[in-house]
Parts: C-alpha cells; sequence; structure tokens
C-alpha cells in the first residue's frame, strides 16, 4: 500500500484560501482532511496528504468555515464541525502549554517568585510567565526587579495567557503564579508558540510587564 505524503513538505509559502495572500507558512494554519472526510488543523504541519493554508488569526478561520471556503480549496466535499476557530484556539493554547513543559524538562524554567527575582538579576531570559490570575502586588514587585537590572519594566515579555490552575496542570505543580523561561532553543520554542496563539487572538505578540501593570 502505498504511502501518502505531505505535499506541503518543505514549503516555506502558501496562499490563505481567504485572503489569497501567499504568506510564509509559520504565519499560516494548514488543515488537512482526516479519513472520515472532516477538516482537521495540523498546527505541526506533519500530517499526510494535501493540505490547505489559513491566516494565522481567527476571524480568517471562521470565516473560512462561513464561507465553506474549505470544500472549494479541497475541491471535495468535506465536513467541518461547528466552531473550528474555537478548536484551532484550545490546540493553539494547549501547544503552548506543552512548550512550557518541555522548558522545565530542559531546565529552561524557574519558579516562585524568589527564583524569578533571582533570575532577572543574573541570567538571560526569553519571557517571564505571569499567572491571568496573580495579585497586583506580584506584578509590582516583579516589576521593580526588571527596573533594577534593566532600568525599565519594558525589558522582557510577559505571558500572562494562562491561569494559575493552568500552568500548574502543564507543570506537574500547584500554585504556580510566576515563572522565568531562560533563552535557549526550549524558551525560544516557548516563546514562538506563544506568539502563534496571540496572533490567532489578534492580541500584542510583545506584551510587556508595563502594560500589564497598567491593566491592574
Amino acid at each position: 500500500m502505498a504511502v501518502e505524503r505531505n505535499e506541503d513538505a518543505g514549503a516555506t509559502e502558501r496562499m490563505c484560501i481567504v485572503t489569497r495572500a501567499v504568506e510564509p507558512v509559520d504565519t499560516l494554519l494548514r488543515f488537512v482532511v482526516a479519513p472520515d472526510g472532516s477538516v482537521v488543523p495540523d498546527l505541526k504541519r506533519v500530517l499526510p496528504g494535501r493540505g490547505v493554508w489559513v491566516g494565522g488569526r481567527r476571524a480568517l478561520v471562521a470565516e473560512a468555515e462561513r464561507k465553506r471556503l474549505f470544500a472549494r480549496a479541497f475541491k471535495a466535499p468535506v465536513t467541518v464541525e461547528p466552531d473550528l476557530a474555537g478548536r484551532v484556539d484550545a490546540l493553539l493554547e494547549r501547544s503552548a502549554l506543552q512548550a512550557l513543559s518541555l522548558a522545565r524538562k530542559g531546565g529552561a524554567l524557574v519558579t516562585g517568585f524568589t527564583k524569578v527575582e533571582t533570575a532577572i538579576a543574573r541570567e538571560t531570559i526569553a519571557c517571564l510567565v505571569e499567572a491571568s490570575d496573580a495579585a497586583e502586588d506580584g506584578f509590582r514587585k516583579i516589576a521593580a526587579a526588571l527596573m533594577r537590572r534593566f532600568g525599565t519594566a519594558d525589558a522582557l515579555p510577559i505571558v500572562r495567557e494562562f491561569a494559575s490552575a493552568q500552568i500548574g496542570l502543564a507543570l506537574g505543580l500547584t500554585n504556580v503564579i510566576h515563572a522565568a523561561v531562560l533563552a535557549g532553543r526550549a524558551g525560544d520554542g516557548f516563546v514562538e508558540r506563544v506568539g502563534a496563539l496571540r496572533r490567532f487572538r489578534g492580541s500584542d505578540v510583545t506584551t510587556s510587564l508595563v502594560s500589564t501593570v497598567a491593566d491592574h
């Protein structure tokens, strides 16, 4: 039996079926047709078969579903389960949390306020992670630590997409409020996946603690 190959393997650019613009594949989402005829997202761009591409933003995925563009692009009858954009959002969120877990396993994650404060003073950090349900006082103390080292609280990107319970579940820990992701391959992987999640949601990819504190 012949093995179906990934027709997009090695591609660097593809066309969005909604905007018709050609973009780098890193900014797009790939979709394929499962054996049951349903359209499924392929975030890692590894599933076999012919793929179609949509710009990596929630509104574009929703538009592709609403206008039935997948059937047109695949040139075949396909099934799109309702709220495809919502499922993509959940997958992107899960992917980012998995990357955070990998950073911890690779020794690239520091958790706990005191350890994070020390890391800010001494380490090269890819980003900080602050639980979305953290107290305002904690944000201000982290901002003060950044000011002491860098002279500005805007020195590092801040990830506030996840609640403490989500972070704890991903890491196998409890009550995780503050974390620092150290620079390196694992840390960069987490930053990249958070960036994809933020682009999808239409939020600022470069959120800093200045805006975080200002929101409180």
